[in-house]
Formats: C-alpha cells, structure tokens, sequence
C-alpha cells in the first residue's frame, strides 16, 4: 500500500529534519501518487522549506517509492 511505503521513507529522512530543529507528517498519499506533507517545527516556517520539500523529501521519496509523483505541502 502506498501510505504505508511513504511513512517508511519519511522514518527514514525524519532524523535529517529533526536535526535542524524541524520534523515531517504525512497528510494523505492518494492512489495517483500524490503525496501532502506538513513540515513541523523550525522546517515549517524556514525559507528553504519548498527547497527541502522539493529536493530533499520529494526527491527521496520518488527514489524509494516509484508510486510516488508529487510531493505538496499541506
């Protein structure tokens, strides 16, 4: 099932966010593979937030879970 590969990869790069002050939740992952998220914490309101989202967390995910098409900030 797809949520439950993406809540894998995301315990993977939560240590990466939570090193900066920062964490991730998963929103929803839908069947055409798109997927929220909610950057917490000192990710959420960072300038690099979309930057992070983008090519950190969507770049990861896309790799690991090929289901995967868009990563969005809730």
């Amino acid at each position: 099932m797809l949520t439950e590969q993406v809540k894998t990869a995301i315990q993977d790069i939560r240590p990466s966010l939570q090193a900066d002050g920062g964490d991730i939740e998963l929103v929803s992952a839908s069947d055409d593979g798109i997927v929220t998220v909610r950057l917490t914490g000192a990710c959420g309101s960072c300038p690099y937030s979309l930057m992070t989202l983008k090519q950190g967390v969507e770049s990861y995910l896309r790799k690991t879970v090929p289901e995967v098409k868009e990563v969005r900030q809730a």
